[in-house]
């Protein structure tokens, strides 16, 4: 601390030649290329409510018109290791979809419809054109979930992470009237419970389905990349129809933990649900990735989501209009059990 106080005082330097920010590995230019994209993605998911640009301090979003009551909802995420399929892949124009659809998920299984979101993008070295792949995909999964994405981070940060790597999370928010709350409060033993399918292992299991892919079955990237990059699927649209009918109770996204620990999230004490396990198809790549490392049943159904991306608590008395309403949608459904009085949270029945 003293010699460099010394040499400032003595009108000395340690470098032979001036160093600019660009020699420590941050390249001002290429991320103005980088904002210069981003912005007119974003720009395609504005709605009325907002009010600010991309490149503001902060972020202005007015409530929509028409909320007596509204309770704000958020969330924030990311996509795990599903990363590094993609950057394995070079494909990175879906995982911002990806992340977009999880997040719009775990607000919308409490009523929540999603109003804007904000992503956080960081890697050593920027690539404007990958920062812009990636935002393409968040734009496109706010264009169809109807929310708009107002803002973020782009943050390069030299020496962090490897080259060719990067990490993304995602923030949203979301409103809801009070009185459409979905808290689960109102399960009942003798509700049934529907199973929407999901597109594969969504967004988390990575870490496990690349160690038996890569690692002990020995393939290639490009053999599973189609498959292991399906986006996270949005259930909003289903779900918001239920809701308008008012016969949805609960709802549960299925992630980490698999139905096994999400299901429990909502269901009140002393109450249990009941699935059948031969009640829904599970998805090849489930069956594969069990077959390649053995894995025991337990963990297996913790680990991935075997197909089912949420679970839907319904009224019996309203079964036949709740999948009257999801034909309406064009949405796949399976009955995957009932909710019953039981000490264990999850029963799991041959069917």
């Amino acid at each position: 601390m003293l010699v460099a106080y010394d040499l400032i005082n003595d009108n000395r330097s340690l470098a032979n030649k001036p160093i600019r920010y660009a020699d420590a590995g941050v390249n001002i230019d290429e991320a103005d290329r980088a904002v210069s994209r981003i912005k007119k993605l974003a720009r395609a998911t504005f709605n009325p409510n907002v009010l600010t640009g991309i490149g503001s301090f902060g972020a202005m979003f007015q409530m929509p018109r028409g909320l007596k009551n509204p309770v704000l909802i958020s969330s924030a995420d990311g996509v795990g290791t599903k990363l590094k399929v993609a950057q394995m892949a070079g494909i990175h124009t879906t995982i911002g979809e990806d992340l977009v659809n999880h997040c719009v998920n775990d607000i919308a299984v409490q009523g929540a419809q999603p109003l804007f979101f904000l992503d956080y993008f960081a890697v050593g070295q920027l690539d404007a054109k990958v920062c812009a792949d990636v935002v393409e995909g968040l734009a496109r999964g706010c264009r169809r979930n109807g929310c708009a994405l107002i803002g973020g981070e782009t943050a390069e940060m030299p020496g962090f992470y490897a080259p060719g790597e990067y990490d993304v999370a995602g923030f949203i928010v979301g409103a809801v009237e009070r009185q459409r709350l979905l808290t689960g409060a109102n399960i009942k033993a003798g509700d049934l419970l529907y199973g929407l399918p999901s597109t594969g292992l969504h967004t988390n299991g990575y870490s496990l389905a690349r160690k038996l892919l890569f690692e002990v079955a020995g393939y290639q990237i490009d053999a599973v990349a189609a498959e292991l990059l399906q986006v996270h699927k949005s259930y909003l649209k289903p779900m918001q129809a239920l809701m308008d009918a008012k016969i949805l109770r609960g709802a549960a996204h299925i992630t980490g933990g698999g139905m096994t620990d999400n299901i429990p999230r909502i269901l009140p004490k002393g109450l249990a649900a009941e699935i059948q396990t031969g009640s829904w198809p599970v998805l090849p790549i489930f069956e594969l990735l069990r077959e390649i490392g053995n894995i025991p049943e337990d963990d297996w159904r913790r680990t991935f989501n075997l197909g089912i991306g949420m679970v839907l608590v319904i009224p019996a008395k309203d079964a036949a209009r709740a999948e009257a309403l999801l034909k309406k949608q064009r949405e796949k459904f399976y009955r995957l059990g009932q909710i019953i009085k039981h000490r264990s949270p999850v029963v799991y029945t041959q069917a």
